[in-house]
């Protein structure tokens, strides 16, 4: 067998055997990376991008940023604890920091390293928008998004490389990589990375209302979002992300189940 077969058999037969639970679904994930390789890395890499970046401290943004975070923070952990999941978060290492960029955007790495850019503030609106959006993102790490992302690709390219070993007419071949290429993006990893994202507000909207922030503030963000897009955004089908109006729908829905989570923690009012 050639040693892109064994890849190839190797990566499938991973995708089987490798299997992590998402806390918040129940529901079986890919783990083909598991989280004791996975977060080391990203430390380094977030590190690294601190060093390279214009790193904002001791003013009210960034001690915003960071108060919201340990709050979302907190949040995740009572959630976690209370259902069972003691010692979830062992591993992980938050911290938040503010980087000075107009970039509208944020980002939480595997294992709990925050960034947001300075050019998100205006469209955050205060700070239960900024704990919209740290919900989110805190949220595809919790959910283990990136574990999940990374093992979807290495199953991509390892059916990819099964069918080019097992067509042997070029023409074929071709046919197969040029499908094969299409379909498995449109039909696997962009829906894939949409479930994520609706993953993520639904976990998001909970954890922030366990905090103490009005769920309802997330509809008003990303109808703040999509007014600054002005309507540029590729259809769904083959974008990444829910469009905006099926976001700003689904959140109109969730935010009664949020506050319902909320109350089971004592909350029961909220910054808004």
């Amino acid at each position: 067998m050639t040693s892109k077969n064994l890849f190839a058999t190797a990566v499938i037969t991973l995708a089987f055997i490798s299997c992590a639970t998402n806390p918040f679904t129940g529901k079986q994930t890919m783990a083909i990376v598991p989280n004791s390789e996975l977060f080391p890395a990203a430390f380094q890499q977030y590190d690294q991008f601190l060093n390279e970046h214009d790193v904002i401290k001791g003013t009210k943004d960034a001690e915003m940023i960071k108060r919201v975070g340990e709050k979302i923070a907190t949040a995740a952990k009572q959630w976690l604890d209370a259902n069972g999941y003691q010692g979830y978060l062992k591993d992980y290492k938050w911290e938040y920091n503010l980087i000075k960029d107009d970039q509208k955007n944020a980002w939480c790495m595997p294992g709990g390293k925050i960034v947001f850019y300075t050019g998100i503030l205006p469209i955050a609106n205060g700070e239960a928008g900024v704990a919209t959006i740290m919900g989110h993102e805190v949220s595809h790490a919790l959910a283990n998004h990136g574990q999940q992302r990374m093992s979807a690709a290495y199953v991509q390219q390892g059916i990819a490389m099964a069918g080019n070993m097992a067509i042997n007419n070029e023409s074929d071949r071709d046919a197969f990589n040029s499908y094969y290429g299409v379909g498995s993006n449109v039909l696997g990893m962009l829906p894939f990375s949409r479930s994520h994202e609706s993953e993520a507000d639904k976990i998001g909207l909970t954890l922030m209302a366990i905090a103490g922030y009005d769920p309802a503030e997330a509809v008003g963000l990303w109808e703040r979002m999509a007014a600054e897009s002005g309507g540029q955004a590729p259809p769904e089908l083959l974008s990444t992300h829910p469009s905006n109006q099926t976001r700003i729908n689904n959140l109109k829905a969730l935010v009664p189940t949020a506050r319902a989570e909320a109350k089971k923690f004592g909350v029961t009012s909220f910054i808004k």
